[in-house]
């Protein structure tokens, strides 16, 4: 997946659900590598190999941004998960 792309598309969707981003920075905490702050571009982007694949798996192509309705069915489904299990 290509993450400039997919934070383009996760800032058009959250921007207007204000009630998703607390799990959209659930969710960027648990996919960031650890120590990413000592790292250019010392922003918590998830692994490259980690976005490839998901991409390959998801779309059929590694460099794919995620859909807008595919992040927010996720991240939709993440909320109630955590209120689930909570």
């Amino acid at each position: 997946m290509n993450p400039i792309k997919t934070m383009m598309v996760a800032i058009r969707v959250l921007a207007v659900r204000p009630w998703l981003w607390l799990t959209a920075l659930r969710q960027l905490r648990n996919f960031a590598p650890d120590g990413w702050w000592r790292r250019a571009p010392f922003l918590p982007i998830p692994d490259r190999a980690l976005l490839e694949f998901r991409g390959t798996t998801q779309y059929g192509d590694p460099n794919h941004a995620a859909d807008a309705d595919d992040l927010l069915a996720w991240l939709e489904w993440c909320r109630a998960e955590a209120r689930r299990v909570a």
